[in-house]
């Protein structure tokens, strides 16, 4: 009878724990709209569609950057790195501010990246403008870059 019980409730105990991690999965914290951006941004990123990813992204990314200045720093990136292998989010955080870096509502997402040729932390930041998302900024942050 106390074989069962413990068989019971560790059946319990790993549903509810598998339950849990499936929500936790689901759940990322970002809004879907905020998620679609970063995902179509992380596959331009990945397949070198350098100019699309411009393109698209926010008026905070031409304020900082042109097209060419863009290209240039994500081709020596990827000359640096290599191909992204394993990306893993390690923060999201939503926030509204009115001051500096980046004004209004913005969402930060950070990754713990693997690449072909060293370990990176991902930044990319995300604003919104009239309830649509847009890539404002993006960096990379790794000691294969020095």
């Amino acid at each position: 009878m106390k074989a069962i019980r413990a068989i019971a409730l560790a059946t319990s105990l790993l549903l509810a724990f598998s339950i849990a991690c499936r929500h936790q999965t689901r759940r990322s914290g970002i809004p879907s709209a905020a998620q679609t951006v970063l995902d179509t941004a992380i596959q331009d990123i990945d397949a070198g569609r350098y100019e699309r990813l411009y393109n698209d992204a926010g008026d905070e990314w031409r304020k900082d950057s042109t097209l060419e200045e863009s290209k240039a720093t994500l081709q020596r990136l990827h000359d640096k790195m290599g191909r992204a292998q394993v990306r893993n989010l390690d923060t999201a955080r939503e926030e509204q501010t009115g001051t500096a870096p980046i004004a209004g509502h913005t969402l930060m997402a950070i990754y713990q990246t693997q690449f072909e040729r060293g370990d990176a932390m991902e930044t990319f930041t995300l604003i919104e403008h009239g309830g649509k998302w847009y890539l404002a900024k993006y960096f990379v942050t790794s000691t294969a870059l020095k």
